[in-house]
């Protein structure tokens, strides 16, 4: 539901735009206003769940974001409708950090990359399918629809979760919550965004203050995680360099894969004449692709190493991307727009499973929540700061998502931007990340899963600087820091 969430609604901005008549800055509200509160809150939610249970906090979460949902698609005007999607990140920042790291504490050491595989491009087609579903909704029963689909989805996670997911939990977990870091994290965020957002009226006085105050609390951020006895963000992670070096390249990607399918829509419905259903077809491809090859390329990452893929995967979506470039109005189908779509669908497929299996890979099997929390906070982040800033880049604001020309220039600006960001993380990946990281551990009894099942713990715990799959964990002392939780990207 919350990487549906993440997409499905950009197809219908054009008709919520058209419906309450307002400029482009309440549309990016309408995205970032979600993402805020899921990047900001996503590893407080991960530390609920290490202490309270992992499925218990997934199941809160699934059912505040359905209620959420439902205010969305109840909402009389755009800020109302901003305000319960601001509600729906809250939800999803309680249930996502569970998702993976029930898969990840279930499964044996040499069947993980296969099944974080399958759950990063379970997670990818339902980013991709979400245009598609979005536009047969909003040119259906309404683009309301699109928020109350949830319910009947909450309820079938809900019941599935009781019947067929075990609890599990860190029994190390010991300490108070950072609430004050997240929200640091959350109000440092907020400020950078409002002031991206706000600048495409001029650098006034209103925008140096919100830059000034979103770097601020930033710093006080940084400065409370290294101080406090239970960070949110144990800085000491960072010393990994391999933890470090793919982080910056799920910035890049994510930051290329959220401008780009935050303006693809609009250049779809709004340049070319796309009914939002046409919209969401043009870029079924995508999703099929990820579909037939996420679960693949995570298993080839496993055998081969991550970083071929790490490489030559965004090096393959820059170049869907600048064939995006050849979408015009009057252009055909065939001929400029699915041959884009194809290859950046391809490129996708080959990066996002080993992208997210090497972050786990990175640290201690113990820390893959809050490995895994951190990449996915890095993701929407990355997201986040792309769509707030993208427009401001290419010079599109106010109403100008409604003119043909305006549109046009902008969105063929937009993509080579974001080719740029996927070469740059490939170049990083190249350089950074090691061949032989994803290599399987033997099963030996210390590579168990780590499950817990009705209430008792499956294992011991682990003697401090210890693996149960790799040995001595990477970097100087053993473990930097508490424990803690998350989820990775799709």
């Amino acid at each position: 539901m919350t990487m549906l969430d993440g997409t499905v609604v950009n197809v219908a901005l054009p008709r919520i735009g058209a419906d309450f008549d307002v400029p482009l800055s309440a549309l990016q509200w309408t995205i970032t206003a979600y993402m805020l509160p899921l990047a900001g809150l996503i590893l407080l939610g991960g530390g609920l769940g290490d202490r309270y249970g992992r499925r218990r906090i997934f199941m809160i979460g699934v059912a505040w974001f359905a209620a959420a949902s439902v205010l969305c698609g109840l909402a009389p005007n755009d800020g109302a409708l901003i305000a319960a999607r601001a509600l729906q990140g809250v939800g999803g920042a309680l249930l996502t950090p569970g998702s993976l790291a029930l898969v990840q504490g279930t499964f044996r050491a040499q069947d993980r990359a296969k099944a974080v595989g399958l759950w990063s491009g379970l997670g990818g087609v339902a980013t991709s399918v979400g245009p598609f579903l979005g536009g047969w909704l909003v040119d259906g029963p309404g683009w309301r629809w699109i928020f109350y689909i949830n319910a009947p989805l909450a309820l079938a996670v809900l019941l599935l979760a009781v019947r067929w997911v075990p609890e599990s939990r860190d029994w190390q977990a010991t300490g108070r919550f950072d609430v004050a870091g997240a929200a640091l994290a959350a109000l440092g965020l907020a400020g950078i965004t409002y002031a991206l957002i706000d600048a495409t009226g001029g650098f006034g006085p209103t925008v140096i203050a919100a830059v000034l105050a979103g770097l601020l609390f930033t710093a006080l951020f940084v400065r409370r995680e290294g101080r406090t006895g239970h960070p949110m963000l144990p800085l000491g992670m960072f010393r990994v360099k391999l933890f470090t070096s793919v982080n910056l390249v799920t910035l890049c990607l994510y930051a290329a894969i959220g401008g780009v399918f935050f303006l693809l829509p609009t250049q779809l419905q709004n340049g070319l004449g796309y009914e939002a259903l046409a919209a969401g077809v043009a870029s079924l491809p995508i999703t099929i692709l990820m579909m037939l090859l996420s679960g693949p390329a995570g298993a080839l990452a496993q055998r081969i190493g991550p970083r071929p893929l790490l490489t030559l995967g965004p090096l393959v979506a820059a170049v869907g991307l600048v064939l995006l470039r050849r979408v015009h109005p009057g252009g055909s189908y065939w001929a400029d727009v699915l041959p884009a779509v194809v290859v950046l669908g391809f490129g996708m497929s080959m990066f996002v499973a080993p992208l997210t299996a090497t972050v786990l890979a990175s640290v201690d099997v113990r820390r893959a929540g809050i490995a895994s929390g951190v990449n996915n906070a890095a993701a929407r982040v990355a997201q986040l700061l792309a769509v707030a800033a993208l427009p401001l880049a290419v010079g599109l604001s106010g109403s100008g998502y409604r003119t043909v020309s305006t549109v046009d220039h902008a969105f063929g600006e937009a993509v080579l931007i974001c080719a740029g960001l996927m070469v740059l993380g490939a170049a990083v990946s190249w350089f950074t990340v090691p061949p032989d990281v994803l290599r399987p551990a033997e099963d030996t009894p210390h590579a168990r899963p780590e499950c817990t099942v009705h209430g008792a713990p499956a294992l011991p715990p682990l003697e401090p600087g210890r693996r149960r799959d790799a040995g001595p964990l990477p970097g100087p002392g053993g473990p930097p820091g508490p424990e803690g939780d998350g989820a990775a990207p799709a």
